[in-house]
């Protein structure tokens, strides 16, 4: 078994990052929900209007979306997010970071479980057409795929940051990440399983979740690191 880390030390600048985002991720992802709930007819007017405008592009071009099945249902598939986060897990537990593997497969199954309760409590229908390209359960918002995704890429570039690797490496994963992100969004509303707001609430949301996952980790960490300072002057 690899020999455990030092214990890690708190960076500010994940703190005050995590708290930007956070604040306005989770301002927006309260008006998205409002207006949804309330069904604010401009937002219905918007959603309709993307909706069928995407779905008489899928219905005339079935190769454009049977290639939009695959990389929604396969390669971004919610499940293949949870295996990466899986990965991950196993890797920090590998490496002795056994606080930090629970906590990011935590936050992983958290992203999980609100976005269901979310879907029960606000009970949106999908869109319905007469000629579907593609089916999908459960109610409509937020998007799980797209608040997955947000999750998933979220916590990775959060880890390599933690661990200092390389800006090369770094860059890649973002590249990566946003496309897997904004990609899973656009075939989830291109099928005509999902609004574009339900979309947009899932990485709202999923961006939400991670920052709050982070600024709680590194808080914990200056705890810490206060006892330790305090332990030491005794």
């Amino acid at each position: 078994m690899h020999s455990p880390t030092q214990p890690p030390t708190r960076s500010p600048a994940h703190s005050r990052h995590a708290s930007v985002v956070a604040l306005w991720s989770g301002v927006l992802s309260a008006v998205l929900l409002a207006l949804v709930a309330a069904e604010w007819g401009p937002l219905i007017s918007f959603d309709r209007m993307v909706a069928d405008a995407l779905h008489d592009s899928a219905v005339r071009s079935p190769t454009i979306a049977g290639t939009n099945r695959i990389l929604s249902d396969w390669v971004w598939d919610p499940w293949t997010m949870r295996v990466l986060v899986a990965v991950g897990v196993v890797w920090l537990w590998w490496r002795g970071e056994r606080l930090l593997a629970v906590w990011t497969g935590v936050v992983s199954a958290l992203g999980s479980a609100v976005q269901q309760v979310l879907k029960a409590a606000v009970g949106r229908d999908r869109p319905w057409w007469p000629d579907p390209v593609d089916t999908a359960h459960f109610a409509a918002f937020p998007s799980g795929h797209a608040m997955t995704a947000a999750v998933t890429c979220g916590l990775a570039l959060w880890l390599l940051a933690r661990f200092g690797v390389g800006r090369g490496p770094r860059t890649a994963v973002l590249v990566v990440g946003a496309v897997s992100v904004l990609g899973v969004g656009l075939t989830r509303v291109y099928l005509g399983v999902h609004w574009a707001t339900d979309v947009l609430g899932g990485w709202l949301l999923g961006a939400c979740l991670v920052a709050l996952a982070v600024l709680a980790y590194e808080r914990r960490l200056a705890r810490a690191e206060n006892r330790r300072d305090l332990a030491h002057q005794d």
